[in-house]
């Protein structure tokens, strides 16, 4: 797979959303930015480490699920669109994305 032709067909690509799937997103997307900002400040309250620990888990979980539902959405809006048109590449693009998700 040539790299230079892969970056540009990732800048071209987007994915419209509709105005409720966007308001979701936001939404979860700032109740994670909560909880770190909870964390910074339990950090300078000197709370104890396992507390913090257990929130990091916990926005672990949140973005986890927040990255899941994306792949979700993906796979039945732009990955089968592409299929159905043909575009196999869209194969190597998930391959590439779950590669990633599997990385420690």
């Amino acid at each position: 797979m040539d790299k230079k032709m892969d970056n540009k067909c990732c800048c071209e690509k987007k994915t419209y959303r509709g105005e409720e799937e966007k308001r979701n997103i936001a939404n979860r997307i700032s109740r994670i930015e909560g909880q770190l900002k909870g964390i910074r400040r339990m950090v300078q309250e000197d709370a104890y480490c396992n507390e913090v620990l257990v929130q990091l888990s916990a926005v672990e979980h949140s973005v986890k699920s927040l990255a899941n539902h994306i792949l979700e959405n993906h796979l039945y809006s732009c990955v089968s669109r592409d299929l159905e048109n043909g575009k196999l590449e869209v194969i190597d693009e998930l391959i590439g994305l779950f590669k990633k998700f599997n990385k420690s």
